[in-house]
C-alpha cells in the first residue's frame, strides 16, 4: 500500500513539474514539426466550410466547428448573441496566480467569385507547389512525407484568418500532449462578421464586461510585413466607407443624339475625384491629416523595420510610391482615401453608345487615432459642397434637377475604430519573450498596420491593450481570388504561439 501511495505521489509531482515546464527552442521546433501533418489536415477540414458572414447557414456551420474544436481542447464555451448575430466565447481553467489573455479570432471571410479562382472551388482547399513560375496542385497525401515549407494552401480564409486560428489551436494540442499548461489563463472570442466591421461586437463586450476581463488581447489576425519576418503589430487603422452617386440626365441617353448636349456625369466624377488628391498621392481635402504627429521614439521604431523601397515597388509592380510619409511604415501612420470601386453604364461585351445617367463611386478611408471617422466623413462632405455640388436623397426630385447642375448623394458607414498599444509595456515584453525564444532577434515590431481590426470595443470598454501576431505571408492575396498561406509561415505560426504560451508573464 505504501509503495502504491509513493508511486502515486511521484507521478503527481512529476505531472505538476511537467505542467510548469517550458519548452526550449529545439524542443519547440521538433514538436511543431511533428504536429504539422495533423494540423494541416484539420486545417483542410476547417477551410472546407464556406464562411460568408452574411449567410446565416455559413455562420452556423463555422460556429459548430469552432465550438467543437475548443471544447475538444478542454475549453468551456458560451454563445453570445446580439441582434441575431452569434459570437463564440470560450474559457479555460483560471489560475488566480496567472495573468489572463483574451485571444481574438476571426472566422468569416470575404465573399467569393468562384469563377475567378484557379481551382474548382475556394472551399475545396488545394495544396500547391510552384513549378516554372506557376502554382500547380499536388496530392494532399504528400503531407505524409517530407513537407516542403514553400508549398502553399489555396482557399478562402487560408490567411485571413482561419490559418492563424489553426496555428494557435495546434500549439495548444502540442502543450496538451506534453502535459504542459499554458503560462497564462486563456479566454477566446470568435468573431463571425469581422469582414463587415463586426457590427454587434461592441454591444456584446459592453454586456459581458466581467466575462472578458483580461490583462491583454492577443489578435490572431493580419498579414506580415513585406519582409515576411515574424511580426508583432501594436495597432491598426480604422475604416469608414462612403458611397457617392453623381447624377446626369433622368435616363441613359444615346450618345449620337445627345453627345455635345447632355453632360456626362463620368466627367463630373473624374474632376471631383481628381480634385481630392494631387499627383503625388497627397489628399487635398482641407484638414484631412490634421493632428498626425510623430515623436522621436515613433520615428525610431518605424526606422527599425527593415524594408527596401525598391523591393516593395518591384513586388507591387509599380514605378513610384505615393508621397504620403517618407517610407512605407510612415505611410501607414496617416489616414488614407481610396476609390475602391466605380460603376457607370456597361463595358466589354455589353458596351453600348450611351451617355450614362449616373455614376456610382465607392470610397474607403482608413483612419488613425488623431483623425476620427466622423470628422473625416464631414471633411469629405464639406469638400464636395465646396466644389458646387447639391446633396440630394436617394434620387433627385424634378425640382432639384431643374435648379442644380451638380447633383450628388452621399451615404456613409463607420466601421472599426483605430487603436494603438504601447510598444514598451509588460504585455509587449511578454510577447517579445515568446518571439525571441523561437526567432532570436530576427523578428520585427510595427507601430501600426494599414488594415483594420475591431479591437476598439475591448480597448475602450475594458481598458486593456491589444497586439496582433502576424503569421501569413505578404503575398497571400487576402480578400482576392487565390488567397493562400505558405506552409513555412503556417509552421512558424505554430512555433510563435508555442513560444508565447510557454513564457511566463509576470
Amino acid at each position: 500500500m505504501k509503495q502504491a501511495l509513493s508511486a502515486f505521489i511521484l507521478l503527481f509531482l512529476g505531472l505538476n513539474l511537467q505542467s510548469s515546464a517550458q519548452l526550449n527552442k529545439s524542443e519547440l521546433i521538433a514538436a511543431s514539426e511533428a504536429e504539422l501533418r495533423n494540423s494541416l489536415l484539420e486545417f483542410r477540414e476547417y477551410l472546407s466550410i464556406p464562411n460568408n458572414g452574411k449567410v446565416p447557414a455559413d455562420i452556423k456551420l463555422n460556429l459548430d466547428w469552432t465550438k467543437a474544436a475548443l471544447e475538444k481542447r478542454g475549453f468551456k464555451t458560451k454563445i453570445l448573441t446580439s441582434n441575431a448575430v452569434p459570437h463564440l466565447f470560450a474559457q479555460g481553467k483560471i489560475d488566480p496566480k496567472k495573468k489572463t489573455i483574451l485571444v481574438y479570432m476571426q472566422v468569416d471571410g470575404q465573399p467569393v467569385d468562384a469563377s475567378a479562382w484557379n481551382q474548382e472551388s475556394p472551399y475545396i482547399p488545394e495544396l500547391m507547389e510552384e513549378i516554372n513560375g506557376s502554382w500547380e496542385p499536388i496530392n494532399w497525401n504528400f503531407v505524409d512525407g517530407k513537407i516542403d515549407s514553400e508549398w502553399k494552401i489555396f482557399a478562402r480564409s487560408a490567411s485571413d484568418s482561419k490559418g492563424p486560428t489553426m496555428t494557435f489551436l495546434s500549439a495548444l494540442d502540442i502543450l496538451q500532449k506534453k502535459r504542459i499548461d499554458p503560462s497564462v489563463n486563456l479566454k477566446f472570442i470568435l468573431d463571425f462578421q469581422e469582414e463587415f466591421s463586426s457590427p454587434e461586437l461592441a454591444k456584446v463586450v459592453a454586456k459581458n464586461k466581467t466575462l472578458f476581463e483580461a490583462d491583454g488581447i492577443l489578435i490572431m489576425d493580419g498579414t506580415r510585413h513585406f519582409s515576411n519576418l515574424p511580426n508583432l503589430a501594436f495597432g491598426a487603422r480604422g475604416i469608414a466607407t462612403i458611397t457617392l452617386k453623381i447624377f446626369g440626365a433622368k435616363d441613359d441617353l444615346h450618345s449620337g443624339q445627345y453627345g455635345n448636349f447632355a453632360p456626362n456625369p463620368v466627367f463630373s466624377a473624374s474632376r471631383l475625384l481628381a480634385a481630392m488628391k494631387d499627383e503625388t498621392g497627397k489628399v487635398l481635402i482641407p484638414g484631412f491629416y490634421d493632428g498626425v504627429e510623430f515623436t522621436e521614439d515613433d520615428l525610431k521604431a518605424m526606422a527599425a523595420v527593415p524594408e527596401s523601397m525598391q523591393e516593395i515597388l518591384a513586388e507591387l509592380g509599380i514605378a513610384d510610391a505615393e508621397k504620403v510619409g517618407n517610407s512605407y511604415q510612415e505611410a501607414m501612420q496617416f489616414p488614407s482615401l481610396n476609390v475602391r470601386g466605380m460603376h457607370a453604364a456597361w463595358v466589354g461585351k455589353e458596351v453600348r453608345t450611351i451617355i450614362p445617367s449616373e455614376v456610382l463611386i465607392e470610397i474607403d478611408m482608413r483612419t488613425v487615432k488623431e483623425t476620427p471617422a466622423e470628422r473625416q466623413v464631414e471633411l469629405v462632405r464639406q469638400f464636395i459642397s465646396d466644389q458646387g455640388y447639391h446633396f440630394v436623397g436617394k434620387e433627385p426630385t424634378d425640382e432639384e434637377r431643374n435648379k442644380y447642375s451638380k447633383l450628388i448623394s452621399l451615404d456613409y458607414r463607420i466601421g472599426s475604430e483605430p487603436f494603438r498599444a504601447e510598444m514598451e509595456s509588460d504585455f509587449g515584453r511578454w510577447l517579445e519573450k515568446g518571439m525571441r525564444i523561437v526567432f532570436g532577434e530576427n523578428y520585427i515590431k510595427t507601430r501600426l498596420t494599414g488594415g483594420s481590426q475591431p479591437m476598439a470595443p475591448f480597448i475602450n470598454i475594458l481598458g486593456i491593450p491589444a497586439v496582433s501576431v502576424r503569421i501569413p505571408n505578404p503575398d497571400n492575396s487576402i480578400h482576392a481570388p487565390n488567397e493562400n498561406i505558405r506552409v513555412g509561415n503556417y509552421l512558424e505560426g505554430i512555433q510563435t504561439c508555442l513560444g508565447i504560451l510557454s513564457q511566463s508573464f509576470n
